[in-house]
């Protein structure tokens, strides 16, 4: 028999890919229509869809953006022809008072500083959210901007935030020379009490002698004058910030071998998340006061922060745990086999990947918490729904619902979409998915 074999002399010239299979076609092909039953849904998607926008488009398609009451919007909807309470939306409402529902009552003059202040936000995150595109210098910056956001947020004395600022450092500093001569747990004991104490007899006292002698100062602006998206950011991001390494600590408490303390932390973690966040605010408003010495004067929104920190604290322990009960017991062997004591092994091996199993739960927590934050409307203090009441107040733009309402949505959809998305950018770049 013979062997006839062939070999190719000439390679055959790319070619274009089919149109069906590429571009827009192609999508909708593999992704809309790919079967019939997911295209009876598209259709029936697209149709509902139809419903939806024909109905909303043309009330929110309105020439109404420079009226200045909800009677003027009404007789320029009359001219075009449109009657009806639901004919078009007011706009000129959101022109009129657009900066109220992002700075409540804060004073016009010192705008500047939360504007400042949120661009630096964006500056001291840079170097957390995306760590490989930044300075890793910049990372002292995000150190000492929650130092620096409350005072140029409420004003006073520089010195007072340095003085505070430096507890932490006289804590660190003790904690590291008692450590050396002792145990570290006699060292963290020694460095929290050092800490403790300064902040208690010493800080007001030295603060207070360094502004008679230098006074760097911005004038005061009281708490009571936060309002809007303002006041709910501030809230949402001081509260995201704390509730992470607290969540963190009671996880690591709750798993802890010490009956005390995995008491202590799953009596705390039980209790918070049993009560609604609401009865939390009640008591920061009403109740936390009698608690303090007499005389003191506990800044509500702080009270407002320290509860919602607490509340998410909790939650956030065990989205933790979870992730924590995810890792396989080989991760905790690998790192006795390499010799790491507990922290040295749940910070370089246990934690970072807890961490990263637990994306999509740290930031469900933190939507979550960030939405929370319009409830403190119901204890007086004016959020975005708090103050679309007080501006539906006003004679001029009473009636006024859907087109506030809708506003205050779409801010916080963005943020909120804004911190889903780089859920996912985080994901992929960590490769948390199953491929």
């Amino acid at each position: 028999m013979s062997d006839v074999s062939f070999v190719r002399t000439d390679m055959l010239s790319e070619q274009e890919p089919p149109a069906s299979s590429v571009g827009v076609i192609g999508w909708m092909r593999s992704n809309l229509f790919s079967s019939w039953g997911n295209s009876i849904l598209s259709l029936a998607s697209m149709a509902f869809l139809y419903l939806i926008l024909s109905a909303i488009l043309p009330w929110a398609i309105s020439p109404t953006w420079g009226a200045t009451s909800l009677a003027e919007c009404r007789e320029i909807l009359h001219g075009l022809g449109r009657e009806g309470h639901l004919s078009g939306a007011c706009w000129g409402v959101i022109r009129d008072r657009w900066v109220q529902l992002f700075m409540g009552f804060y004073p016009s003059e010192f705008y500047w500083r939360p504007i400042l202040t949120f661009i630096l936000l964006f500056v001291a995150l840079a170097p957390v959210l995306f760590a490989d595109k930044v300075p890793a210098k910049l990372i002292w910056f995000s150190a000492l901007y929650p130092f620096l956001m409350p005072w140029l947020l409420w004003g006073g004395s520089l010195w007072v935030p340095l003085a505070v600022l430096a507890g932490f450092v006289i804590g660190f500093l003790v904690h590291g020379v008692v450590s050396k001569k002792m145990s570290g747990l006699a060292g963290l004991i020694a460095g929290l009490v050092a800490a403790v104490v300064w902040w208690m007899f010493l800080a007001g006292i030295v603060s207070g002698a360094l502004t008679s002698i230098i006074p760097l100062a911005l004038e005061s602006v009281e708490s009571r004058k936060f309002g809007g998206l303002l006041l709910s950011l501030t809230i949402g991001v001081v509260a995201i910030g704390f509730s992470l390494p607290i969540g963190v600590v009671l996880a690591l408490g709750r798993q802890s071998d010490l009956l005390i303390v995995r008491a202590l932390c799953v009596g705390f973690i039980e209790f918070i998340r049993g009560v609604p966040l609401i009865t939390l605010l009640f008591v920061a408003s009403t109740l936390l006061n009698i608690f303090m010495p007499p005389g003191t004067n506990f800044d509500i929104i702080m009270r407002v922060i320290m509860m919602a920190t607490l509340f998410s604290a909790a939650y956030m322990a065990e989205v933790i745990r979870g992730g924590l009960a995810a890792l396989p017991t080989g991760q905790y062997e690998g790192a006795d086999s390499l010799g790491l004591n507990y922290w040295q092994a749940q910070r370089l091996i246990i934690m970072p990947q807890a961490l990263k199993i637990s994306i999509p739960g740290i930031v469900s927590t933190f939507i979550g918490l960030f939405k929370d934050t319009t409830l403190v409307s119901v204890i007086g203090l004016l959020d975005p729904l708090g103050l679309s009441n007080a501006i539906r107040a006003d004679a001029a733009w009473n009636g006024i619902v859907w087109e506030l309402y809708g506003f205050i949505a779409l801010m916080f959809w963005v943020f909120c979409f804004s911190m889903s998305r780089y859920s996912m950018y985080l994901e992929r770049k960590l490769q948390t998915g199953h491929r």
